[in-house]
């Protein structure tokens, strides 16, 4: 027999938010799958009970599972990103529990830059609301590839088919022309526990997937050996002893594709070319090292590399600029104004730069552009375009989450002001009748 240790190591993770308006049971919907999941532990469960009784409540209220701030305790609502572990034999999950609020908008972009998959949910009793069009415009943003329309509190609407129906089609051609490729809608009754772990007994008109068989069974891809080379440069090794007094290596963590022994590369943004000698991961020389190994990489030729070069093959190496463009979410109470002197942080290079336009800032309640805002404050998505003292190796966000995205931080005290996404906003809107095929895989 195979112990549990051993199934969970050959078993793949899932990164995963859930999002959705105010009130819409986003808390309880990851309290009832982490309970229903066998995922809480007993001492957890009896300070939950406690907590509820000493509120009056006779069921234990499974959204104190993951409000763990006292402030959201006794709102009643999330104030921070909550992030839990789980597993199941099929699959380890990693959660982000993300706010509803409006002004909380920026604490959803913290917990879905990572995900491969978004869980917005929705009140059957209100719909659509303007900030489900926010949450799914976000993740159309961070490319996330999965989304799941969980629509809650099916109980108070008596079940309908109808009320469920309309409300999916709504939200899927709307995240349909946003780009985003998969849309799943489910549902739900969290509180009751309708189709979230067990199927519901009350809709025997659906027949999809509850919430965690789709979470469980959603293709995910890790193969970032798929996408284009990249070493961003952490530290140089060159330990100078007798023995090794020739020894220069180059230490970071692969952010994408694989390298080989052989190999002709770039190092960006000099612009040098030489060959890779030889690869050492955990003490060992291997011929081939792939994304996300630690590893240290030697040269052929003795070039001037620092902390924060860019190593990517001489064939498939990113363009070197000074003028990004890109998309941001303002994260700091401060705004980011035309003219401020900032870092720009991108995987290991921290470079200094100029904020020179800011063209336009998104509306997310209907994707208008609101053009030359002059500055955007907390909360707000807009596009700028920055120019750097220094060149950077950027790609776009389309082609690579992790070397696409960069932080602009204030040089005065190391406030992290806007979160970045280098090239197109969002991707390429589906083509007609994309909503209507995918009407087609509800299953009800």
């Amino acid at each position: 027999m195979t112990s549990t240790a051993e199934q969970l190591s050959t078993t793949t993770l899932l990164r995963f938010a859930t999002a959705g308006s105010v009130d819409d049971g986003k808390s309880t919907l990851v309290g009832r799958l982490l309970h229903d999941s066998k995922s809480v532990l007993t001492d957890q469960l009896e300070a939950v009970e406690h907590a509820s009784r000493s509120r009056g409540q006779e069921a234990p209220d499974l959204a104190l599972l993951t409000d763990g701030l006292r402030a959201e305790r006794e709102q009643g609502i999330t104030i921070d990103v909550a992030y839990r572990y789980f597993a199941t034999p099929r699959r380890r999950f990693i959660l982000a529990d993300t706010p509803g609020h409006v002004q909380y908008t920026r604490n959803m972009v913290t917990g879905a830059s990572t995900a491969e998959l978004a869980v917005v949910l929705v009140d059957a009793r209100n719909g659509v609301v303007e900030q489900t069009r926010r949450h799914a415009a976000v993740a159309a943003l961070l490319r996330v590839p999965h989304v799941v329309l969980a629509v809650n509190k099916m109980d108070l609407v008596d079940y309908a088919e109808p009320v469920f129906a309309a409300i999916a089609e709504e939200f899927t051609a709307y995240a349909a022309s946003l780009g985003v490729p998969e849309i799943t809608a489910i549902p739900i009754s969290a509180l009751a526990g309708d189709n979230v772990v067990e199927p519901s007994a009350h809709m025997d008109w659906y027949g999809g997937p509850t919430v965690l068989e789709h979470l469980e069974t959603v293709p995910v891809s890790h193969d970032l050996t798929a996408c284009h080379a990249r070493f961003p440069v952490q530290y140089v090794i060159r330990p100078q002893t007798a023995e090794h007094p020739d020894y220069r290596g180059y230490a970071g963590q692969i952010a994408a594709g694989a390298f080989r022994v052989g190999e002709a590369v770039t190092v960006l943004p000099s612009g040098r070319t030489s060959t890779i000698a030889g690869i050492d991961a955990l003490g060992e020389s291997v011929d081939i090292a792939w994304a996300p190994q630690s590893v240290t990489i030697r040269l052929a030729d003795d070039i001037d590399i620092s902390r924060g070069d860019l190593i990517a093959p001489a064939d498939d190496a990113p363009a070197v600029t000074q003028d990004v463009e890109a998309t941001v979410c303002h994260v700091a109470d401060q705004p980011l104004a035309v003219g401020q002197r900032v870092l720009l942080k991108h995987t290991t290079r921290t470079v200094k730069a100029i904020v020179k336009d800011i063209p336009s800032r998104l509306t997310l309640d209907d994707l208008s552009q609101h053009p030359a805002p002059g500055q955007l404050v907390a909360n707000d998505i807009g596009r700028v375009v920055v120019r750097t003292a220094e060149p950077l190796a950027l790609d776009a966000y389309a082609d690579s989450r992790r070397t696409g995205s960069f932080l602009l931080i204030d040089p005065a005290d190391g406030t992290t002001l806007s979160a970045g996404m280098a090239g197109a906003s969002f991707a390429a809107v589906a083509e007609p009748g994309a909503a209507a095929a995918d009407d087609a895989e509800w299953d009800f």
